[in-house]
């Protein structure tokens, strides 16, 4: 079992995160969610920052979006920017969600969120948005917050608007992977 699987349980939704702040059923409250984690922290040897990461991203998964932005907006390196990011896409204010992408810059984790993505988009024959999103075989998180805001006002059973939530997913999960790896 890998370092990051008991953290990844917590990611066990129904349904991925909606593009916009939610709330969705099936997620898990704020309190639950922090003792969860603290149990999880006492068990692996993480930083206080990578632990602080961690709960925003799980935060932010179960619509915690006010919680996850006050933990992340004190993180100030390019991990806390790619929460705060993500947060500020999700409420949506995209604008300012691209303040955030521009500081994150080139995020280790960004040729792993490519790599997913144009695997996800070449299994549902999605060559355009491939191109948009991976261009080169790099994540373009830019991009990614303009297919979002271009799809906010389709329905959520809309089938682009749940290959996006895929794609959140993937994202959530990478960064993921990441806070746990640098806590190795």
């Amino acid at each position: 079992m890998s370092a990051t699987a008991p953290i990844k349980q917590l990611l066990a939704t129904p349904e991925p995160p909606e593009l916009g702040p939610g709330p969705r059923a099936g997620v898990r409250s704020q309190p639950e969610l922090n003792t969860a984690l603290e149990g999880l922290f006492r068990a692996m040897k993480l930083q206080p920052t990578q632990q602080q990461l961690i709960r925003a991203l799980v935060l932010l998964w179960h619509d915690h979006l006010d919680a996850s932005h006050t933990i992340s907006q004190g993180i100030e390196n390019a991990d806390g920017s790619l929460v705060h990011a993500i947060m500020h896409r999700r409420e949506p204010d995209y604008s300012n969600a691209k303040y955030w992408w521009r500081r994150v810059g080139k995020h280790p984790s960004f040729p792993e969120i490519a790599r997913r993505v144009a695997d996800l988009l070449k299994s549902k024959d999605e060559r355009d948005l491939a191109a948009k999103l991976t261009s080169r075989g790099e994540w373009d998180a830019f991009a990614f917050v303009d297919a979002c805001e271009a799809a906010a006002d389709l329905t959520a059973s809309d089938e682009r608007v749940r290959l996006l939530r895929e794609i959140q997913r993937v994202e959530s999960e990478v960064a993921l992977e990441h806070f746990v790896r640098d806590g190795d």
